[in-house]
């Protein structure tokens, strides 16, 4: 499906097959001197045709075309290098393409999910079925990267970029002030909560997730276009309502906890879900893998906000468990 959002801005919704997020939303802003492609899609051979039938039917000149992802995910920049041609910018913040071109966080992953509960049988199965393991670039590339206050220039709109980290290292939102649009990625989602997860024993992601959305709350916006599903007319409800959906998340971790100690798997387990599945052991591996990620940034937040504490057990294994003093809920996510 194209649509034409704002004049020269087009949304070209992307069927994601097999994915529970179903399709992602890529950008397509025209003007006579170059034109932008904010994040692609997986790099599968659907989501490369209906790409391919959108460029066609928009009449895109990709010898002028830049491309822009908004994190590394593959959902979001697997066709980059597919479609960027010799000279084309291809931009990306820069803790996330440093990541992308070292390549070596498959191995940290791994390493954290043995530490979270994960079975050894389980671990290389994830990574494999993993849809960015899968589905990522057809080859390397050398990313041009973007930091805080970098603007770029499309026709009518100048897109300053606003680090947003939480949902990954190097997120990136774009800001039209002039306009007050926000080209969001999956910083804030309309009618889906962003994943934020963590495989790593020292980040924090949820308490940069929460910091980031207050810094997009003081913007005035008056559109956001994220990059799935629908378009967001209040920036500033939504993200009150994902502070408040966090919070919430947080205080189920709590009352688990509240019944003795769980590593994040475990933690995860006996959280709730929408997800149709009549129990933990029928949700298919690569939601219960994305699930104990979301479970374990929630339990580095409780950690560092004084609530729970790490017990190492003898496998290797960490376990939670909530601090003798904590007997409250948690009031607040600032």
């Amino acid at each position: 499906m194209i649509e034409e959002v704002l004049p020269n801005i087009y949304r070209i919704e992307v069927p994601l097959p097999g994915n529970p997020l179903k399709s992602v939303n890529s950008y397509l802003l025209v003007s006579p001197e170059r034109n932008l492609v904010i994040d692609t899609a997986f790099n599968q051979p659907e989501c490369l045709e209906v790409l391919k039938q959108a460029y066609d039917e928009l009449k895109l000149d990709l010898d002028r075309t830049d491309f822009f992802a908004t994190h590394l995910h593959a959902d979001h920049q697997g066709l980059i290098a597919t479609f960027a041609q010799p000279g084309a910018k291809t931009y990306m913040g820069k803790p996330d393409a440093l990541r992308v071109e070292d390549q070596s966080g498959w191995k940290k992953m791994l390493n954290a999910a043995a530490m979270s509960g994960f079975s050894q049988e389980m671990l290389q199965t994830a990574i494999d079925n993993h849809p960015g393991h899968k589905h990522g670039p057809e080859h390397d590339m050398k990313w041009d990267h973007v930091v805080e206050g970098d603007t770029i220039t499309v026709g009518d709109y100048t897109l300053t970029c606003l680090e947003t980290p939480g949902h990954t290292w190097g997120h990136i939102c774009l800001y039209e002030a002039g306009k007050k649009i926000l080209f969001s990625g999956d910083h804030i989602l309309g009618d889906i909560t962003p994943n934020i997860q963590v495989w790593s024993l020292d980040d924090d992601p949820l308490q940069s997730y929460m910091t980031s959305l207050d810094k997009i709350a003081s913007l005035e916006i008056a559109l956001t276009l994220p990059g799935h599903r629908t378009m967001i007319p209040d920036c500033r409800k939504r993200v009150a309502e994902l502070k408040e959906h966090h919070r919430n998340r947080c205080n189920e971790v709590i009352d688990i906890l509240k019944n003795g100690s769980c590593h994040a798997v475990q933690t995860a387990s006996q959280m709730t879900w929408d997800i149709r599945a009549a129990s933990w052991d029928a949700f298919p591996l690569m939601q219960q893998w994305f699930a104990t990620g979301e479970a374990l940034a929630h339990l580095r937040f409780l950690e560092n906000k004084g609530f729970v504490s790490q017990q190492p057990a003898a496998d290797g294994v960490l376990l939670y468990a909530l601090k003798a003093d904590q007997e409250g809920m948690l009031t607040s996510m600032n």
